[in-house]
């Protein structure tokens, strides 16, 4: 069984950073997945790829493929710029601005 571990960024759709504190590990598809002909429905007799185990840090999870024999490799969580200008949008439109804000 190969597997992965990774600290999941956050969604497109927001700025928050929930659900990105934990580390998963997730199951490679083991097969590729079929089309039924009739229904268009896609399925796969495998059941480990549906399987997605949180841990609280990489250790835990490592330790975890570790005591049950899986094949995990480890993907380090891509960090965050630090040159973020402080302020952001909202300095837009403060009212003690120095100098003249036009479009």
């Amino acid at each position: 069984m190969r597997a992965r571990i990774f600290r999941p960024a956050r969604t497109a759709m927001s700025s928050g950073t929930a659900k990105t504190k934990s580390w998963v590990l997730e199951f490679a598809p083991a097969e590729a997945r079929e089309v039924d002909p009739l229904m268009g429905w896609t399925s796969s007799s495998d059941t480990q790829s549906q399987v997605r185990l949180n841990f609280d840090s990489k250790e835990e999870a490592v330790e975890y493929a570790r005591e049950n024999g899986i094949d995990a490799v480890v993907q380090q969580p891509q960090t965050r710029k630090a040159n973020i200008r402080p302020g952001g949008y909202g300095e837009n439109f403060a009212t003690n601005r120095r100098g003249a804000w036009t479009h």
